[in-house]
């Protein structure tokens, strides 16, 4: 054999294809982790702030609220914004602000500042989850969306593990005032992270080979479906109307189509339940359960951690096991959850299985969190997905705006929890019924 023949049997193994798409998911996992750390030590915080600063329940949902009318509003302008301007500066700025506005709510002497200062973190923090699905679009190609976005997703289900126990032990020997402030910390250092390893296109990074860059593009230059992406799934196929879609290619087209805004209704449903939730459980242990505040910690972490495996499950189940298709993992969070909140409702006062139960309605819930991020890829174009997710997350965060001050509003008039998680419990029967409405979008 030449040294010819031999340099060219040996390059295929000498040429490596770099994978800096999973550096980049994981810095998407780190600040994202730092972002709902921000928005749910509020959560952990409220009964020392009802205490200190004599709040009624409808005041204390009404400072967990407001930070989502501000992240609502946010959402469509940034966008917009993403689709002239990218990802890479706008996460920069919004994580530096929010950091600066985390720090100052531990300055704060009454609820109307409260209140303002989460409106403005809702505001600063709003571009944040845009475009993290939009870098993850930018980023992976069709086959790995689903999974990207489950990783992404159960970022948000990190942060409520480790802040109860973090910001209660904090609260506890320093005062409630030092969790705003050291929380302040890690948002600065991750924006510089962000800001020096990811750019909005993987084409504008260093760090991608070209045989990377065409792997991540593939669906857009060949037109082949694999056989696996073709095949039945039968009656599941029938329920979830999975049929060819006519791709949204202008902007107009996001806001005249009803697959978009049935996700949107039913997002909002999802995040009336993940955010009343992550905002009355804590009360829930202590005022309801008699907890301490150091085991309502503990406890108000266990639905985070059944979330994570939920998120990261769930996003696997929708690439591999439903072919691609969202809407099966969707259909299970609706119908699974609003059972287990029937099991809380009936649940013995007995902390083991109270955070079993707990535990297992954050899995149930997360595993079709990541598809209603998802599905409207399906639906679109790399150009139309921005402000398409953008609608997505407006409509469904006003979930979080709502919930925390109807059960406020549901506590002040009876005191009962069970009636919350009733209302949690129909919330998720009505976004069953309006997914079936929604058709599934075959991937070409």
């Amino acid at each position: 054999m030449s040294l010819l023949e031999s340099k060219a049997n040996f390059s295929p193994v000498l040429k490596k294809k770099s994978r800096y798409r999973w550096v980049v998911l994981t810095i998407i996992f780190c600040l994202y982790v730092v972002c709902m750390a921000d928005r749910t030590n509020i959560g952990v915080i409220l009964p020392f702030l009802k205490k200190d600063l004599t709040l009624t329940n409808f005041q204390t949902g009404a400072i967990a609220s407001f930070f989502f009318l501000g992240y609502a509003v946010s959402q469509i302008p940034t966008g917009f914004w993403l689709v002239k301007r990218g990802s890479r500066g706008i996460v920069t700025i919004a994580v530096i602000t929010f950091s600066v506005i985390t720090f100052l709510l531990g300055t704060v002497s009454s609820a109307a500042m409260l209140i303002l200062l989460r409106l403005a973190l809702g505001l600063a923090e709003g571009p944040v989850p845009v475009s993290m699905t939009s870098t993850i679009n930018q980023w992976f190609p069709a086959k790995e969306k689903g999974t990207a976005t489950g990783v992404y997703f159960a970022s948000t289900q990190l942060a409520p593990i480790i802040v109860p126990i973090v910001a209660t032990s904090i609260a506890l020997a320093y005062g409630w005032r030092q969790v705003f402030f050291w929380f302040a910390v890690p948002g600065i250092v991750i924006a510089i992270v962000w800001y020096l390893f990811v750019r909005t296109k993987p084409e504008d990074s260093p760090n991608v080979s070209k045989d990377e860059l065409e792997y991540i593009r593939q669906s857009e230059v060949i037109t082949e479906v694999k056989s696996d992406e073709q095949k039945s799934l039968g009656w599941i196929d029938k329920v979830i109307r999975y049929k060819k879609v006519k791709p949204i290619t202008t902007n107009k087209g996001i806001f005249t189509t009803w697959n978009i805004w049935g996700n949107t209704l039913t997002y909002f449903l999802m995040n009336s339940v993940v955010y009343g939730m992550l905002t009355w459980v804590p009360m829930y242990l202590v005022n309801a359960k008699g907890y301490s505040l150091l085991k309502m910690g503990f406890v108000a972490s266990t639905p985070a951690i059944g979330g994570m495996i939920g998120a990261i499950l769930g996003g696997w189940l929708s690439d591999k096991v439903f072919l691609g298709r969202r809407k099966p993992t969707m259909l299970i969070t609706a119908i699974a959850t609003s059972i287990m909140m029937l099991v809380v409702i009936n649940i013995p006062n007995n902390g083991l299985l109270v955070a079993l139960s707990l535990g297992l309605a954050g899995f149930f819930l997360n595993i079709g969190l990541p598809a209603f991020t998802a599905y409207p890829m399906g639906l679109t174009n790399r150009d139309t997905y921005p402000v398409a997710i953008a609608t997505v997350n407006s409509g469904g965060n006003l979930g979080g705006f709502f919930s925390p001050l109807i059960v406020g509003a549901i506590l002040d008039a009876t005191g009962n929890y069970n009636l919350a998680f009733g209302f949690f419990g129909v919330l998720l029967v009505l976004g069953f019924c309006v997914i079936l409405t929604i058709k599934e979008p075959v991937q070409n």
